[in-house]
């Protein structure tokens, strides 16, 4: 692994902990609702690039591909050394309960070929869940060595804060889409998170491209000037954010080696004027 010439790392929550702020997201890879197997050599052989290329940061869920895409990964890390790689997985809202979330976390690492998950998150809240009983096993598997670092993911900020109050480990991420044009964050969830030292986690943080002409004309200008792509600018505009990290998701060569090299442009005040 070349742990990546343009890395720029970032505290985990307050744990001290140093993660890359660009990470890999997998969702499509290997399926999206159910297993798809037809692509599998070309997905094993494009996680190890990314990898090699210094990727050492994966987000993968148990709910993608039906468990596939944790399969693909865990085969393309079987020749890297694991305690290098920062895996982040998440479990699905049927799976929440006392009974049924150690059940889904042990088929996690199984898929996954390895005895614990750096960080593991709650995927999404639902109306009947019993967030004290689910954090308090979360808890409880991380005491156990199987999670290094428990978060969530799709909390607004009355969950989050509900959470960290009930919580006996500490809540470490909030994962939420977010980024040039999906701004929500923004209003409550993002000045939270920094006044309390979690880690903000931007998934679909280019937007799939599909942005108004306003903000892409913005974007252009402010690339051209970088010599850099819109898609750059979108990851440097996110991660020159206090405790934010951005899990851009690409299965093209060229388009992963672009997003890691985002971290290596500075945006200027002005820039960062015009983007916010």
């Amino acid at each position: 692994m070349k742990g990546g010439a343009f890395m720029v790392f970032k505290q985990l929550g307050s744990t001290g902990e140093e993660i890359p702020a660009i990470g890999l997201g997998t969702w499509e890879i290997g399926g999206r609702e159910t297993p798809d197997y037809s692509r599998d050599k070309e997905n094993i052989e494009i996680l190890q690039a990314a990898i090699e290329m210094g990727y050492t940061h994966i987000d993968t869920a148990e709910y993608y591909g039906g468990g596939h895409t944790e399969e693909l990964l865990g085969e393309a890390i079987k020749t890297f050394d694991r305690s290098k790689l920062f895996i982040t997985s998440k479990v699905w809202p049927t799976h929440l309960s006392k009974e049924e979330l150690p059940k889904a976390l042990k088929r996690s690492l199984k898929r996954l070929g390895t005895d614990y998950i750096d960080l593991y998150l709650i995927h999404w809240p639902v109306p009947d869940m019993n967030l004290k009983e689910t954090l308090t096993t979360m808890a409880e598997l991380s005491k156990a060595g199987y999670i290094r670092y428990i978060g969530v993911s799709n909390f607004d900020m009355a969950l989050l804060k509900k959470s960290l109050l009930i919580s006996p480990v500490p809540i470490v991420c909030n994962q939420v889409l977010y980024n040039i044009e999906d701004r929500e964050p923004e209003n409550e969830l993002l000045p939270f998170c920094q006044e309390n030292g979690i880690t903000l986690t931007a998934y679909t943080p280019l937007k799939k491209g599909s942005l108004s002409k306003h903000t892409e004309k913005v974007l252009k200008k402010i690339a051209k000037k970088h010599n850099a792509t819109i898609y750059q600018i979108m990851l440097s505009w996110l991660i020159s954010k206090d405790n934010v990290i951005a899990i851009p998701r690409s299965t093209n060569i060229q388009h992963l080696k672009e997003n890691l090299e985002a971290a290596d442009i500075i945006l200027e005040p002005a820039d960062l004027q015009l983007l916010d």
